[in-house]
């Protein structure tokens, strides 16, 4: 109340001095223009130039009011979209949760029209699509999201190699993720896609290629990687051969062979299931001797007892040599059972057979394997020797069965 006083009394001394200027002195003006003039005072022009600036700024803003109604209009269609494309998403993602794969479809694609990011409703949809076993309506929608949103691409590529690879499209999923592995080589789901083609595909070579990339970015733990590892050298070891043709001669499978085996790394050359492997293969071609000398070097730069066990099962070129070679290791490994079963083994390719037993009751007395005492048996009955064997089967069987539950037995017989 107070400041509307002071405004008033200010306007009222204001216009009274505004009063008295016009009456001392009205002024002139003479505006020409050609053969045009307008003679007026300097008041009443300057009455003339507010009103016309007064109405100059009407009519801007009445201009400016015609086209809001149509911002407004594009701003509420904007908005009723933008909450329609919200409310299908909502449905489409509840039905997708739910397993109903067409209601899912039609809401997500009918979201991604209205929506601000229609890529991830494109691919949902695709999703839905897929699980109805729509192949081409998967591709279309999936080529909708890359039209919407072509940075996307490794996100909307993944997706489609997932479904690919779910098909069972081994070939286009794979140049598929070689291709993506090219935009994105370090993306940890490109490299496990890829792992998992390569694996369906049997192509061991570009998986023992890619394990070092796998390592890297951790796409496999440290187990998982070793498994892996021993796979696809066992896997190559055995599709060496296979590959070759039906009438390549022994010294061709050989080199095959010898080649795969070379390409296994050196922390795996001592794996027991590799070594066996290896050492059957040889055997399978006629090639004990080569494996034999393989293992002796393997064994000379490195005592494992693995590598000791299939020593003694494979033919060498000379047994008695063989032999010697083997009972050389015992003077610094005495109490082996694992030497003890393979100088056993080798002794009877001697035909030692009293060698032969000794070395095979020596090995049972270290550790009772059934494996030995499956040997040991075996002798005994060859070479006549049944009661023995049978007194052995008696004293040692608690040692070998496995353990038994405890069930009513009936009574000896007396005759």
């Amino acid at each position: 109340m107070k400041k509307l006083f002071i405004f008033l009394l200010i306007f009222l001394v204001a216009g009274a001095w505004l009063g008295q200027m016009m009456v001392q002195d009205p002024g002139y003006v003479l505006l020409a223009y050609k053969q045009t003039t307008v003679e007026t005072s300097l008041w009443v022009l300057l009455l003339l130039l507010i009103v016309a600036f007064a109405l100059g700024h009407w009519l801007l803003n009445l201009a400016s009011g015609l086209r809001l109604p149509s911002n407004k209009v594009r701003s509420w269609q904007s908005r009723r979209n933008q909450r329609l494309s919200q409310r299908k998403s909502l449905k489409g993602m509840v039905a997708l949760s739910e397993g109903n794969w067409w209601k899912a479809q039609r809401y997500l694609s009918q979201a991604a029209e209205r929506s601000e990011l229609p890529a991830i409703n494109y691919m949902a949809a695709a999703r839905a699509a897929h699980e109805q076993g729509d192949n081409s309506g998967t591709d279309a929608l999936l080529n909708k999201a890359r039209a919407a949103t072509p940075q996307a691409e490794v996100a909307i590529g993944l997706t489609q190699a997932q479904f690919q690879l779910e098909r069972g499209q081994l070939e286009p999923c794979l140049a598929n993720l070689l291709n993506l592995r090219r935009q994105a080589p370090k993306n940890t789901q490109v490299l496990r896609l890829l792992q998992q083609v390569y694996l369906r595909l049997e192509d061991w070579l570009s998986l023992i290629q890619l394990l070092p990339e796998l390592k890297r970015q951790g796409v496999l733990n440290e187990g998982q990687l070793a498994e892996l590892e021993q796979q696809c050298h066992l896997q190559r070891l055995q599709q060496s051969l296979a590959t070759l043709p039906a009438e390549a001669d022994e010294q061709e499978q050989l080199r095959v062979l010898s080649r795969s085996w070379q390409a296994v790394p050196q922390h795996l050359l001592r794996d027991p299931a590799l070594v066996r492997r290896y050492s059957e293969l040889m055997r399978q071609i006629g090639a004990e001797a080569e494996a034999e000398q393989v293992l002796q070097d393997l064994i000379k730069r490195k005592w494992d007892l693995t590598l000791v066990e299939v020593y003694g099962t494979l033919a060498g070129k000379d047994p008695q040599k063989q032999l010697d070679t083997a009972k050389g290791w015992l003077k610094k490994h005495p109490d082996c059972a694992e030497l003890e079963l393979t100088l056993g083994r080798l002794s009877m390719r001697n035909e030692l057979w009293g060698q032969a037993i000794s070395h095979f009751e020596r090995s049972f007395e270290l550790d009772p394997r059934v494996e030995t005492f499956g040997e040991l048996q075996r002798l005994l009955q060859h070479l006549g020797e049944t009661e023995r064997a049978s007194q052995l089967m008696q004293a040692n069987f608690n040692r070998v069965a496995p353990q038994l539950p405890a069930l009513p037995l009936p009574e000896n017989a007396s005759h």
